[in-house]
Parts: structure tokens; sequence; C-alpha cells
């Protein structure tokens, strides 16, 4: 329905997600949360979806979270301490549930993504903005320090430019967000949902039981130790090897053929 808060629309092994909140600049209200929550519940055992892009409607990606409701929520019992520590812990929820998804998710930046709204895009395996979107966490310009949003941000780009945008709420450009590992790319506004959709399309061309497996291996790997993450790494190679579709990646390389994959299914 095109007056949901959420949008879906799937092609060619793609799910597009379109937060449709022009108005509030699609912001993390608890309505959105719990849209995101249930629709990445969906998409996570959806065999049919292969990559997934997610974007917003209107003139921005995401203004963070929905100040006016937490607002609202501040003057309910205990000066709304009981809800907002269920806020965030939803919004945790939501944006740890994206690594966790078996397919990689793009984030499809313009205008502004700021706060949760940077959140969310740092906690996307991948994404592309157009020139001129604008990042940043700067809770601390309202006398609000983006705890939460530093925790997806610290995990992305280097420390002191984190902390940089941090304390001084200050947003760097997309330009800047390329150079400092934020975002995969920028490119013109009416090239964006082009590029998002090559990159995904990308992705979605390859075996997806070795994404999934690739991807799981990628985000339990960076908590490890080196020696650690090599032996995972390793254990994670000799499973994916002796997968019959594997066999056949290879196979047709060396036979300089197109592999003839069983797309439907995961690969054993």
């Amino acid at each position: 329905m095109k007056d949901d808060i959420l949008l879906r629309a799937d092609a060619d092994g793609i799910a597009t997600l379109t937060l449709n909140a022009p108005g509030s600049l699609n912001a993390l209200s608890d309505a959105m949360l719990a849209a995101l929550k249930a629709e990445f519940a969906r998409l996570g055992p959806d065999r049919s979806v292969r990559a997934i892009v997610l974007r917003g409607a209107g003139k921005a990606f995401c203004a963070g979270h929905d100040l006016k409701e937490m607002q609202a929520g501040r003057q309910a019992e205990d000066r709304g301490r009981a809800y907002f520590a269920d806020l965030f812990a939803r919004c945790a929820e939501v944006m740890q549930m994206i690594p966790a998804l078996p397919q990689p998710v793009i984030a499809e930046a313009h205008g502004i993504a700021t706060a949760a709204g940077c959140q969310l895009v740092a906690s996307c395996d991948m994404a592309v903005a157009a020139y001129g979107t604008r990042f940043g966490v700067n809770g601390v310009n309202i006398g609000l320090f983006c705890s939460t949003p530093m925790v997806a941000l610290s995990r992305n780009v280097p420390r002191k430019v984190a902390f940089e945008m941090l304390t001084t709420g200050a947003f760097i450009d997309a330009e800047r967000a390329v150079a400092v590992g934020l975002i995969n790319k920028a490119v013109p506004h009416e090239a964006l949902g082009a590029e998002t959709r090559a990159l995904a399309g990308t992705v979605a061309d390859r075996l997806a039981a070795a994404v999934k497996i690739g991807k799981r291996a990628f985000y339990d790997q960076i908590e490890m130790t080196r020696a650690e993450a090599y032996d995972h790494a390793a254990a994670v190679m000799v499973e994916n090897m002796l997968w019959r579709d594997t066999d056949e990646g290879i196979a047709a390389f060396i036979e300089k053929r197109a592999p003839n994959w069983a797309r439907d299914r995961d690969a054993t």
C-alpha cells in the first residue's frame, strides 16, 4: 500500500524497502521501528531474496528518532525512563538485525542521514549516497550525545573521525563519507537508484549460500582476535569448499563456462 509507513518491492532477487514517512523525514518512530523489525523478520528466511536495498521516500533518507514522539514519552512516569530504555532497546534490536540477515543490505542514502539515521546507514553492509547527502550524529547540538548511533558509527569509520562527528555535531558530506569508509560510493542524484540497484544486482547474482555463510563469518571474525579469526575463517572455508555448488563453480571456472548453480536452495 502506498500509504504504508514501510514499502517493499521485490524484483530480480532484490527486495527494496522504502521508509515512507517523508513528512517526518522518515524518522525512526515507534511505528517505523516496528515495521522494520517485522519486515526484516520476514526477509531473513525468504530464499527468493538475495539482496536488500534500504531507501527513504521524499527529500531525505532518515532524520533519526522522532523527537516529538520522544518528548511525549518523556512525560510518562519516572520522567520517561522506562519509555526511553524500551525505545533504545528496540532500536538496537532493529540495527542488529541488519548484519544478522543472511542477505547483504545496501543503504541508498540521499538528503540527510542524521543521528539514528546515520546509525542506520552504518549498520547496513554497504551504502551508496547521492552527492550532496549529509551525514551526522548531531544530537550533541541539542544536548543529547548520540551514544547508541556511536556504536555502529565507530565500527565503520576511524576512531578520531567518529569522535569528531560525535562531539562537534558537524555534518560530513558524501565525498568525505566515502573517504572515511562510512559509504562505498557517492554518485549523482539522478544515478543513485541505478547505481544502488547495480550493486545489489551484482551481489544477487552470486551464489546466495556462499554470500550467506560469508556474511556471517565476516561479522563473527571482526569480534575475534586475529588468531581466533583465522581459525574460524578456515573452518568456514572448509565447509564452503565441500558444497556441491562450490565444486560446480570451480569446475565452471576451469572449463571457462557459466556455473550451473541451484539458486533456489542453500548449497550443500
